[in-house]
């Protein structure tokens, strides 16, 4: 595929993929755990992962590759420790799907509140919807998510506008102070800010990876930051009862309409998250079956080269996945801690492969992104075990599986 992707794109693409199903939500949920406190973490984070966004543009922009982190981490350590954060991504992006799916059902189920087994099939179908806007590449994509990342920024702004034509109704108390709630709030706001690794997959499409890379990553990390903190005022100024808080703060500040406005926005920017993932994940397993580490069927390619057939098994087991959460009952925060303690696994060793692979001067960016990894991994506490777990097992299986092949040297690598 040719390379399609400004600066500009990859900003809006950043931005919508961070902002995803989270940031009509996620401020919600860190206010009701955290209180006042829920600023400062916001804050916290979104200073902290700057660096992180530094290092992975610096990696993307000196190598860039479908394998993103599994990619630099072979670079620095190994084709085995590659390998193994490669097939980690590719073992949770079908839990993250579904547990994003589900998210931004809370959209749908806002506008109208459907029963039965109608919330899987309008998930399944969103699947299916997904295949068909990636099926003739990106660049229609990155237009479509340009557009809604400046619709969602100019929602915001009008509603911190009207904020200050009303007199005497804020009632938000920030507090600066460092305690457990700013650590419970970390654990859910870590959330919204999966997906710098995902755009790393994305680099080769880049116009001009090094250049374009560096400014898309910080300008879009920097903006879903700032729209992070003013929600999350918005959300201690404006207390109300409704089941998604935006929109009654948009009926509040703006006259009405707030439930349409803000649930059609989340839906569109979660269909553009799961999306970024879905062309990201694609193109990695493309590149294992390159690699002889998956079946070689799974490289093949349409005539604009999007690699279908990858892309169709990842959403197939996509389905699986959202089938069996919605069957079972599976509880959504599980899904979600899951999935984060393994992002923290795959950020860590990409950190930690920029000591070898970058140049002295990310030598600050490399040991504060070491720092945040740290700082999740203690937010999340046990729920960090699912993705030690799943770590440990595919790093024993390759060694295994290398040890076999080495002993048969028949079997082909």
């Amino acid at each position: 595929m040719s390379a399609t992707i400004g600066r500009w794109q990859g900003a809006s693409l950043v931005a919508t993929t961070l902002l995803g199903t989270g940031v009509f939500i996620l401020p919600q949920l860190t206010a009701a755990a955290a209180g006042g406190q829920a600023l400062t973490a916001w804050l916290v984070l979104t200073l902290a992962i700057i660096p992180v966004a530094i290092v992975f543009a610096g990696l993307a922009g000196r190598y860039p590759h479908a394998g993103g982190p599994a990619y630099f981490v072979e670079k620095a350590f190994g084709v085995r420790a590659g390998r193994t954060v490669g097939l980690i991504f590719l073992l949770v992006v079908p839990l993250g799907m579904p547990a994003a799916l589900l998210m931004g059902y809370e959209f749908v189920h806002a506008l109208y509140p459907f029963s039965g087994d109608t919330p899987l099939y309008i998930q399944l179908g969103t699947l299916v919807f997904l295949l068909l806007i990636n099926w003739p590449g990106l660049q229609l994509s990155a237009r479509m998510q340009m557009a809604l990342t400046l619709a969602m920024v100019a929602v915001v702004v009008l509603m911190l506008v009207m904020s200050g034509t009303l007199e005497g109704r804020q009632t938000s108390h920030w507090s600066a102070a460092m305690g457990d709630g700013v650590m419970s709030a970390l654990a859910i706001a870590f959330w919204s800010f999966l997906g710098l690794e995902a755009m790393t997959h994305l680099a080769a499409e880049f116009k001009s990876p090094r250049q374009d890379m560096k400014l898309a990553m910080i300008g879009g990390t920097v903006l879903v930051g700032l729209l992070y903190l003013a929600c999350t005022w918005l959300v201690l100024s404006y207390p109300n009862d409704e089941s998604l808080a935006m929109a009654g703060i948009f009926d509040e500040l703006v006259g009405g309409q707030g439930q349409w406005v803000i649930c059609l926005l989340g839906l569109a920017s979660s269909l553009a998250t799961v999306n970024v993932y879905c062309a990201g994940t694609a193109r990695l397993m493309a590149s294992f079956s390159e690699q002889g580490v998956l079946p070689a069927v799974l490289s093949r390619t349409n005539k604009q080269r999007v690699p279908v057939v990858a892309m169709s098994v990842m959403l197939v087991a996509a389905t699986v996945v959202t089938a069996t959460v919605h069957w079972w009952q599976v509880d959504l925060e599980s899904l979600v801690v899951w999935v984060n303690g393994v992002f923290v696994i795959i950020y860590l060793g990409a950190m930690l492969s920029a000591f070898r692979l970058l140049p002295a001067g990310y030598r600050w960016a490399m040991w504060l992104g070491v720092g945040f990894c740290c700082l999740m991994a203690w937010s999340l506490g046990g729920d960090m075990l699912y993705g030690v777990v799943i770590t440990s097992l595919v790093a024993v299986g390759l060694y295994i599986r290398s040890r076999v092949r080495a002993q048969n040297p028949l079997i082909p690598h």
